[in-house]
């Protein structure tokens, strides 16, 4: 017999309801309790999960610094030709935009911070 697993993505956050209400508004998902106050997943349209759980020892994320290298980060796809409307959105929703050259010219990919520091890249699928 094989024991039926899940694998979620979880990112560590001091307030966990707010960064899902961040997730959830930002791909459309539904936030889902777990039963573990310190745990909360964000369910995509799509049936991605994302989980966020309380570390009360959390140094904040401070990527990028030149003398580590990127191991992980979260790619956000939207259709083509959406991306500045999806940029858009992110900075309403709180993200901050990290890729500060080139701005008003086309760029494939948008890198941003969310609202406690992970990384995340906005990327037009193809």
């Amino acid at each position: 017999m094989t024991v039926t697993k899940t694998a979620v993505l979880a990112l560590d956050c001091a307030e966990p309801e707010a960064l899902a209400e961040f997730y959830a508004a930002l791909l459309g998902g539904e936030i889902r309790p777990t039963g573990d106050p310190d745990l909360i997943e964000v369910v995509g349209e799509d049936g991605s999960v994302l989980g966020f759980q309380r570390d009360h020892g959390l140094a904040p994320p401070s990527w990028p610094r030149p003398e580590d290298a990127q191991q992980a980060h979260l790619l956000v796809l939207v259709p083509p030709g959406d991306l500045d409307e999806a940029e858009r959105e992110a900075v309403s929703l709180g993200a901050t935009p990290m890729d500060l050259k080139d701005r008003g010219t086309p760029r494939e990919a948008r890198l941003m911070s969310d609202p406690a520091g992970h990384s995340f890249l906005l990327r037009a699928r193809k």
